[in-house]
């Protein structure tokens, strides 16, 4: 385990605040992962309210279990993304287009402005972006149900 140069904790608000290595302290740190679907353990960077990189960690695995814990939490809410598990209508073949989907979250529908809003990860994995900002991932396209795989292939 590599030794801390800042100090993380969370404040009565709920926001994280960042202690460095001079003792300044920085509030609503935002932590944003390097690469969130290929290597989400590795590189982490925590960010300013302002835009400005505070520090850098190389992998989560080596944090201290209190501070991997606090990342972790905040992390999880600001990648929030259902996993859709089957398409059940889509509302045209052409975009956009509204989709009612049921999801590890329970139903719900989304529009779908571009084709492109649908991106191969590999593996046969989907991330799909929503016309309201949200992220929709397909973990395997194959397991999905002939019903959803031919909605699907439409947009493919």
């Amino acid at each position: 385990m590599t030794a801390l140069t800042f100090q993380l904790a969370r404040n009565a608000f709920g926001k994280l605040v960042l202690t460095d290595a001079e003792g300044a302290t920085h509030v609503g740190i935002t932590p944003v992962r390097a690469f969130p679907m290929s290597a989400p353990d590795d590189g982490v960077s925590l960010v300013s309210p302002d835009g400005h990189e505070l520090a850098w960690i190389d992998r989560l695995s080596t944090l201290p279990a209190p501070v991997r814990q606090l990342l972790d939490e905040e992390l999880a809410v600001r990648e929030f993304s259902p996993t859709v598990l089957a398409i059940q209508e889509v509302s045209t073949f052409s975009t956009p287009s509204t989709w009612t989907v049921d999801t590890d979250r329970g139903r719900t529908q989304f529009v779908l402005k571009s084709e492109d809003d649908i991106r191969r990860l590999g593996n046969g994995r989907l991330l799909i972006s929503s016309g309201q900002g949200l992220y929709f991932s397909v973990k395997d396209v194959a397991a999905l149900d002939k019903h959803s795989k031919k909605l699907l292939e439409r947009f493919l």
